[in-house]
Order: structure tokens, then sequence, then C-alpha cells
């Protein structure tokens, strides 16, 4: 037997860097995956619950207000499996300060129990970027059951993602904005593609500013594509119905309503 022991391979300052950065790559795919997937899910559940919350709070809010300090009668039924009075015209309410909550979100198409804080405002810090909100209203726009425009803005992804499936709705999905007064429901009518410079989709007609608006519109704006700030996409819904409190909610969403402690 020979006594020459066997050459050790050399190690060379590429490799190692080679080695290093596909080690660092792992790494960040790994964080990303938590960041835009997992990190979602989690921020979603605590808006969903902070959603609920609020929704007590508007019955609360409602039965306080209620005439006399009579102690509340039990909610209606649903208020399209028996015949209806006509609602009159909804009610408007004054905007709240920025940063607080005006109301709730209710989309079935994003699931049957979906639910979104909406706040006065789309500041980042404050209500976009915040877990106990997530959804925000252009505060230059009219409000829920207003004639114009309603306009909302929210994330596509991270910070719980609550447009998510903005581009899934269909053509007469219904979309529900709940405040202390009642049910506001709409009905999503498209999508449109625009850059971001296109403020023309928040006037009162949208893409239209020099038209007196007739209707109640409810615009939802995101980034678009996902995961890219490049264009907007933007769904259009049209108001068909209103529900006063007093009334019960619409039979679509009683479940919902039921499970939020109602």
């Amino acid at each position: 037997m020979s006594g020459k022991r066997a050459a050790r391979p050399r190690v060379s300052i590429t490799g190692v860097l080679g080695e290093l950065l596909i080690t660092g790559g792992v790494v960040v795919l790994l964080f990303l995956g938590w960041y835009v997937w997992l990190n979602d899910i989690v921020a979603g559940n605590v808006q969903q619950g902070a959603a609920v919350e609020v929704q007590r709070e508007l019955r609360e809010q409602f039965e306080r207000e209620s005439a006399d300090g009579v102690e509340p009668a039990e909610p209606a039924e649903p208020s399209e499996t028996v015949e209806r009075v006509d609602p009159g015209e909804p009610v408007v309410a004054a905007p709240p300060p920025v940063g607080q909550s005006l109301g709730a979100m209710i989309i079935p198409r994003f699931g049957d129990d979906w639910v979104r804080t909406i706040g006065e405002g789309v500041d980042l810090r404050t209500v976009l970027n915040n877990r106990q909100m997530g959804v925000g209203r252009y505060s230059e726009t009219q409000m829920p059951g207003e004639t114009g425009n309603f306009a909302v803005a929210a994330h596509r992804t991270t910070y719980g993602a609550p447009f998510a499936d903005i581009a899934e709705l269909e053509v007469g999905d219904s979309i529900y904005v709940e405040t202390k007064d009642g049910w506001y429901h709409y009905v999503f009518r498209g999508l449109e593609y625009v850059w971001p410079s296109a403020v023309q989709v928040l006037e009162p007609v949208p893409q239209a500013p020099q038209i007196e608006s007739q209707d109640r519109v409810l615009t939802m704006t995101s980034c678009n594509p996902r995961f890219s700030a490049a264009e907007r996409i933007i769904a259009y819904a049209v108001m068909e119905d209103w529900y006063p409190r007093a009334d019960g909610a619409p039979a679509e969403i009683s479940g919902l309503v039921e499970a939020a402690g109602r």
C-alpha cells in the first residue's frame, strides 16, 4: 500500500459564496412565504374577530339610542322571509373621525363568515395596515347609502389582505355595508383596471366628473396585479336595497348576523 494520503478537496471562495447565497435564498423564500401567506391568515383572523366585535358594538349603540330607553324587542325575522314594508330612504350618517370605524363590510363571495371593519380614511398606519380594521373609506367620497360614490380601499396582499379575492367577484354578487342604522345592500356590476393616478374613479359618478350622480355607488379599490402596485383594480357595485336594523337583517346574511351575537 502506498503511504500517500488522499488529496483533500480544495474549498474555493466561489464555492463558499455559492452555498451562502443558496442558503440565503432559501431563508428569504421562507420569510416571504410566512409574510405573504401565513401572516395574512393570522392577520385576517384578527381582522375577522375585530369586525365581529364592531358588529356587536353597532347593535348595542342602536339599542342605547332607542327611544325612551325601552328594552329592545326580539330581532325581526330575516327581511326576505316576510313581506317587506317599504323602508323609505336610507339613513345617511355623519362620518366618524379619521381612524375610527364607521361600520362593517360583508361579502358572501369571499366566504360564508367574511366580515371586515371599515375605518374612516385610507391612512396606512391607522387603517389599511391596522389589524383591527383593514378597509378604509376615502374621506372625500360619500357615506354608505348616500347618493354618489362610497369608495373604499384595502390591500390585496399583506396586512390581512381583505381584498385578496376582489378579482373573483361575479356580476350580481351581494356586498353589504353594516352601520348602526342597518344594512346597505350593494350589487356588484363589474371590474376596471386603471393607473394609480386615475383618481377619477372616486368621483360621485366614477370616471365622469362632469355628470351629476343619480345613483348610490360603491367603489372598491386595490392594487393590481397581486404583489405589485403598478395598477389599480376597481370593483363597482350599485346599491339596490336598504334594511333598517329594526326590521331585521337581510336573509342572505342572517346566519352571519346571528353568529355575531345578535
